[in-house]
């Protein structure tokens, strides 16, 4: 049950995003940055609006049939043995991260597949689907092997859900992404995030003259590593390995207390 402060909360960063320049979705497509770096920030909700209000006049929110704060849903996919998530875990620079995601407002769904490079840039591949296909068919295990060049046995492994806001700077070839309400769900067990916010600055290179990056350092918000996968799967298996994810766990409870 959401309380009165966070409606409040909600309503303040709502009454914000409004006030900036929309873009739509085909505006948005001279950055797309399949290709690019991935850059993650983590802070409490309550301070978004702030920072919000320092980027309103240098980038545009994504606006889909009226909505500017997106709903999203993802399912996830792994081995077994839960392969894409160790080699996070044990520190692989190649890995590869394979998810349906149901881009709600737009009644859109993908196949997508995230591949990270040893140079730190991310190559992300999708497909259209009419809706989500968990026994992945034929077509799409040819698409994940095209993609990878390697053959998985792969099954559901984690359900997510959370609200996207995202910013766009034209100039600089630069998009924003700001994740919030974070859900996690697998096997009747839940997790939820409610006061975490994820922001994820993606460009074709780390610039840290951009503006939004220069916003954060303002309010001292470094880079922080995380996998939204990864943390959710740490919550909802308690059998998992964590060692390495243990102290960013601690972290982001903090954060979102």
């Amino acid at each position: 049950m959401e309380t009165k402060k966070e409606h409040t909360v909600l309503e303040n960063i709502s009454a914000t995003i409004n006030s900036f320049e929309s873009i739509s979705l085909e505006g948005m497509n001279t950055v797309s940055l399949m290709k690019r770096t991935d850059t993650k920030y983590t802070i409490n909700i309550n301070f978004l609006d702030q920072i919000l209000n320092d980027l309103k006049e240098d980038y545009q929110v994504l606006e889909v049939k009226d909505r500017r704060i997106m709903n999203y849903s993802s399912v996830y996919f792994d081995t077994s043995k839960f392969k894409f998530y160790f080699d996070h875990h044990n520190g692989r620079v190649n890995r590869t991260k394979i998810r349906q995601r149901k881009y709600v407002d737009s009644g859109l769904t993908f196949l997508e597949i995230k591949q990270k490079n040893g140079k730190g840039e991310t190559n992300k591949s999708r497909i259209k689907i009419p809706d989500f296909d968990l026994d992945l068919s034929q077509n799409l295990n040819d698409f994940i092997f095209e993609t990878t060049s390697k053959k998985f046995d792969l099954h559901p492994s984690l359900w997510n859900s959370f609200k996207r806001i995202t910013l766009v700077n034209l100039k600089d070839n630069e998009r924003a992404t700001i994740d919030l309400n974070l859900s996690y769900y697998m096997n009747d067990i839940v997790k939820n995030y409610n006061n975490l916010v994820v922001i994820e600055v993606k460009q074709s290179r780390f610039d840290r003259k951009s503006i939004v990056v220069k916003t954060l350092k303002k309010y001292r918000y470094n880079p922080y590593s995380i996998s939204k996968y990864c943390i959710g799967m740490v919550n909802l298996y308690k059998e998992l390995k964590y060692n390495l994810f243990k102290q960013k766990l601690i972290k982001l409870n903090k954060i979102s207390a």
